[in-house]
């Protein structure tokens, strides 16, 4: 399963997404898409999402807040506001104590960040970054990989440009 995981795009979707993404299965985001987003996301691929605390009633409605679900033989856990090892945030930590997944994907902060965390079973932590053009990001970014089996690989970064830049 080939997965283009991105997050924070606030109503900007730079047209590189669809090049870099035309080979994965299954597009993956972490919250605030802003307006227009998910429906040209859908419309090129299947979407799991959340919805983030700049989206409004009309996607709140349409996504949850948290997203459990299992690819190929791993469970991945994706919320917006997650907070970043080993500093999660109180609601997010009160989940993780009582299920740990095998990948735990948020946004929000614009900060890209991989790592495992030892705290949690080697769990996973995936934060894209941001893809879109608000914010105090200076690049934007997605991520790419592959999931087979219960084995994460062919991780890769993708920089698309300085923010505002197409």
């Amino acid at each position: 399963m080939k997965i283009g995981l991105l997050s924070d795009t606030h109503s900007f979707l730079d047209p590189k997404v669809f090049d870099y993404f035309q080979a994965c299965d299954e597009i993956w985001h972490g919250g605030d898409f802003g307006i227009g987003v998910l429906e040209q996301l859908e419309s090129f691929k299947p979407v799991r999402a959340v919805f983030g605390n700049i989206d409004d009633l009309e996607l709140r409605t349409k996504l949850p807040e948290d997203l459990w679900f299992t690819c190929e033989g791993l469970s991945v856990f994706m919320t917006h506001i997650g907070g970043a090892p080993p500093n999660y945030n109180p609601r997010v930590k009160k989940i993780l104590s009582a299920r740990i997944p095998d990948i735990f994907i948020c946004g929000h902060s614009h900060i890209l960040r991989i790592k495992k965390d030892s705290s949690y079973k080697n769990m996973v932590y995936l934060n894209p970054g941001a893809a879109g053009n608000h914010g105090f990001h200076s690049v934007k970014t997605l991520v790419r990989f592959e999931i087979s089996g219960t084995e994460i690989k062919n991780m890769e970064v993708i920089e698309l440009g300085k923010r505002g830049a197409l």
